[in-house]
């Protein structure tokens, strides 16, 4: 028998229900995650519907008992970024389906972010104009969010999508479960850039831009930037071979 926790600000339950029923009908699939995440459209409404895979045993008394589910988390991250000006799509809903000694599944449901590409898109589409100004736009957004305490764990190249609109550059954060809020110190917030890209360039437009807005030094910013970037790829691509390894004594 198992238990639920729903929290909406817009939805009933019997609306959700009906959106996870659309939501396990739909093969409107988003991304490559090892969650689930589809497209359904409900009442006039694009939704994003993310269901989360079942813990192993140790996160299910974890996530029952002793910390915030990761749709919880989304939930309230997604509402604290919006309070606090960050673009995100808008929250809508989460639910949590627990068992009596642990934790099942959840669903964190938000808007569709109309948007024309991601981060990822921005390093390998050689057809994307403007791109020096798209990345000082983001160091900008970046800024912003370091000053408002947020310390995004996931600021990865998938997880920014990007929208060109009159006035400018709009940025919206994703895949929300992971972040931190503290007072950032300056080399936490040059280190939160070393997921985004393979690319020196792209370090040097936006850490130019950083240290500009944060009264830091030119190129000791660059090369900080840099070097967590370097750092971090030599770690994942170490990771990616023990992974190889491993899987042939398996």
């Amino acid at each position: 028998m198992r238990s639920e926790i729903f929290v909406s600000s817009t939805l009933s339950r019997k609306q959700f229900q009906n959106i996870l029923e659309l939501f396990h009908e739909s093969n409107r699939k988003l991304g490559d995650d090892r969650n689930e995440i589809k497209i359904v459209e409900f009442e006039n409404r694009r939704l994003v519907v993310k269901s989360f895979k079942v813990p192993n045993i140790v996160n299910q008394i974890a996530y029952r008992f002793f910390r915030k589910s990761k749709a919880e988390r989304s939930y309230l991250n997604a509402i604290y970024l919006k309070n606090n000006g960050i673009g995100t799509p808008e929250p809508v809903a989460y639910l949590e389906q627990r068992r009596a000694v642990g934790f099942y599944k959840s669903y964190y449901v938000s808007e569709y972010a109309s948007h024309d590409f991601t981060f990822r898109e921005l390093i390998h589409d050689d057809s994307i104009e403007n791109k020096i100004e798209i990345l000082e736009s983001f160091t900008q957004f970046v800024y912003r969010m370091h000053e408002a305490q947020i310390y995004f764990l996931d600021n990865s190249p998938g997880n920014t999508l990007i929208s060109i609109n009159e006035s400018g550059y709009k940025f919206y954060l994703v895949d929300l479960n992971r972040m931190k809020f503290y007072d950032i110190p300056v080399e936490d917030r040059l280190k939160n850039f070393e997921r985004l890209s393979p690319q020196k360039w792209m370090y040097e437009i936006m850490g130019d831009k950083y240290a500009e807005l944060a009264g830091l030094d030119e190129d000791q910013t660059i090369q900080t930037m840099w070097h967590h970037a370097e750092k971090f790829r030599q770690y994942f691509q170490n990771k990616k071979r023990l992974k190889k390894k491993f899987k042939k004594f398996i």
